[in-house]
């Protein structure tokens, strides 16, 4: 029923296969318009606006390992790295 496509990035001027698949995709989702940029700018700008996050160090409190987290630790509470954090979850379960 679909057939694969070419089609011409609007952003970068490169051609890209729309594919039979993600033109059923479309389809089902009920989107009308084909796509006018390719996974590359469609990417880069659903990232444009993302911040990287920023990970700080602390000390694990069961293993005393060193550990890189992504919050800012505070002193009365404990963080675990990913190890111990792991085990303890699966002991709760």
């Amino acid at each position: 029923m679909y057939e694969d496509r070419t089609l011409v990035c609007n952003e970068c001027g490169q051609e890209f296969v729309f594919t039979a698949g993600e033109q059923e995709f479309y389809a089902e989702k009920g989107f009308a318009n084909d796509p006018k940029k390719c996974k590359a700018c469609r990417d880069a700008r659903k990232n444009a606006g993302k911040t990287e996050r920023e990970y700080f160090t602390a000390t694990c409190a069961n293993c005393g390992k060193e550990a890189q987290v992504p919050f800012r630790p505070r002193e009365d509470r404990p963080v675990y790295c990913s190890e111990c954090y792991a085990q303890m979850k699966s002991q709760q379960d």
